[in-house]
């Protein structure tokens, strides 16, 4: 028997229950009680009785296959520690499965990466982290495919399973380490479920010795609670989630803030730079699918393993009755709105339909009453179901303050959502926060639903096709040009942290956007459009005497007035005419590295 059966029999183990099974005497009735050792605690709970047998049937399996894997063990003058647990890949095999990515674009933190593995940084290791489709592993092959061969021999990675504990990686990078490996890069290592409380043992063991140690995974939120606690101070930290414009037209080689606003938040666009792979947000299904893979999942397997759930506290329950993905869900669909327990329980009415109908009735060119004929409350019904959001009374669990704080806090830790702030004029003091978050096609997918309903309603379909399509394109289009502006704000905000960025509400009107620097005493105000054309109506606020005073009274000179749109940058009477894509890709790098 070779060691690959070895290693089949270990995996065999790995999925069987350990410990034994003991009783304990209550009230004169015995109980069952399975007890077993975990990361050296000692662990028990209660037995159903409709499971009791198969739990001892496994565990005396486990026992079976333990002692005839040590009796192989001597027969074949090896041991279990002498060989590899995680999947490693180095040499020839290492080489044939980074060379694919060579001739991509890189993403702009590859520098970032790049000085740690060739800089003189010592006890630390390298965590890069971020959702799935962010670019992670393909961040790691390229560095790999970048070294020179004498680098490359000395280079192993290593791509972790469940099966995998701290104890099992312990023995393979010592393997590694006495080979002369220095250079090594472990993949979904938060997959261990002992990784957050015993994290330290890749800075403080192995890092110091002067091994080079880059650790990938999609669990952003275990990383986040690593950093805290066992690799506080000990690690460089690089999150992948957030993909500005810049970076997405120039990496993936896809061009237009419409194509950002569709398909915006994933490295997997279908770009001619990059991964050739189909777009994650195509669809409301393959959305919602993401939103409880990435998002939902990664906050749950965080906090379950982090000290054992003990810090999993309100999500919990939410999680358990299937209905955490529901509320992030809520989330993204009322992107526009406070994120308060009235949105998250209210019955769903979609902002998206009933602001349209307004704005097409007001149209001064072509008004149309199209929106409001047609059966609100039956789109409105396909659409909840659709986007799988519950109405309170179909909530098992009835949201709670709690739950919408730690929410946040945990989309804000995962760098999903980003408030902005929106100042009143009149009243300094009354400040409210729109949540923008960081994936525009996660939105938009949603927004697409709504059209699609739309388009199936029978009163509907009895207007003409020039009359739907109008309808249709506007609802559209009123979803990107609020998209629109708040990516401008999100990058801004992001790109400028020395300035406050935020909108200004005055009695009548607002300013889309304010950039305030508190150092010079000086302004510069924004209106964003989603528009190509340069029309008067668009300048109305800028250009208002009484507004333009008020906002130099409370943030200083006014350095400029700018139109954020469509159509060609310009200058033209005081106005500063500013193309959108031109705008974003003005953004410092500091931005896209952040």
């Amino acid at each position: 028997m070779d060691l690959v059966q070895i290693r089949y029999l270990q995996d065999k183990i790995d999925k069987l229950p350990k410990g034994n099974i003991t009783y304990k005497t209550i009230n004169g009735k015995k109980y069952p009680y399975h007890q077993w050792r975990e990361n050296g605690k000692q662990k028990s709970c209660i037995v159903k009785e409709s499971e009791l047998a198969q739990l001892i049937k496994d565990i005396a399996t486990r026992k079976k296959i333990e002692n005839q894997l040590k009796k192989l063990a001597v027969s074949q003058q090896t041991t279990i520690e002498e060989e590899y647990f995680s999947l490693i890949k180095c040499d020839d095999e290492l080489l044939a499965f980074v060379n694919p990515t060579r001739l991509l674009k890189k993403r702009h933190c590859f520098s970032e990466l790049r000085d740690y593995v060739y800089g003189d940084s010592i006890d630390k290791v390298f965590v890069l982290y971020g959702l799935r489709r962010t670019g992670k592993t393909t961040l790691i092959r390229q560095i790999i495919c970048d070294m020179p061969k004498e680098m490359q021999s000395k280079t192993a990675y290593l791509q972790i399973t469940s099966s995998i504990d701290l104890e099992k990686i312990n023995l393979d990078l010592r393997k590694l380490s006495r080979q002369g490996y220095k250079y090594i890069f472990i993949d979904e290592v938060t997959l261990m479920e002992d990784f957050i409380e015993h994290a330290a043992l890749f800075s403080d063991v192995f890092a110091s010795t002067g091994m080079k140690i880059v650790l990938s995974g999609t669990d952003s939120l275990g990383f986040r609670l690593t950093e805290s606690n066992e690799l506080y101070d000990r690690c460089f930290m690089l999150h992948t989630t957030f993909i500005p414009y810049r970076e997405f037209e120039k990496v993936l080689g896809v061009k237009g803030i419409d194509n950002y606003i569709q398909y915006g938040g994933t490295m997997s666009t279908s770009g001619k730079n990059y991964n050739q792979d189909n777009n994650i947000f195509s669809t409301v299904e393959k959305t919602n699918e993401y939103i409880g893979t990435a998002i939902a999942k990664n906050i749950q397997h965080s906090l379950k393993n982090y000290e054992g759930g003990e810090h999993f506290l309100g999500l919990a329950e939410l999680y358990e009755e299937n209905e955490l993905t529901n509320a992030i869900n809520r989330v993204v669909e009322d992107i526009n709105h406070r994120f308060t327990i009235e949105v998250l329980t209210k019955e769903f009415k979609s902002g998206d339909l009933s602001i349209s109908s307004k704005n097409m009735l007001k149209d001064r060119e072509n008004p149309s009453d199209i929106l409001l004929q047609i059966n609100k409350d039956d789109i409105t019904e396909k659409l909840r179901k659709t986007l799988e959001i519950k109405n309170q009374d179909e909530q098992k669990i009835k949201l709670q303050d709690h739950h919408i704080r730690q929410i946040k806090e945990y989309l804000n830790m995962l760098d999903l959502i980003i408030d902005i702030d929106v100042v009143d004029i009149n009243d300094f003091n009354k400040k409210t926060t729109n949540i923008v978050f960081s994936q525009p096609g996660l939105r938009y997918a949603q927004a697409k639903a709504l059209v699609e309903h739309i388009m199936a309603d029978e009163i509907f379909r009895n207007f003409s096709l020039k009359e739907r399509n109008l309808a249709t394109r506007r609802i559209l289009s009123e979803v990107q040009g609020r998209m629109m502006e708040e990516i401008v704000l999100l990058e801004t905000k992001k790109a400028l942290p020395q300035c406050k960025v935020f909108k200004l509400k005055f009695t009548i009107g607002e300013f889309d956007m304010v950039v305030f620097n508190p150092e010079t005493a000086s302004c510069k105000i924004y209106e964003i459009k989603h528009s190509t054309e340069r029309v008067p109506q668009q300048l109305v606020h800028l250009k208002d005497k009484t507004k333009c005073e008020q906002t130099e009274f409370r943030y200083g000179d006014i350095e400029g007035k700018y139109l954020i749109y469509r159509g060609e940058s310009c200058f033209e009477n005081g106005i500063h005419y500013v193309n959108v894509e031109e705008y974003l890709n003005s953004m410092p790098d500091s931005l896209n590295q952040s």
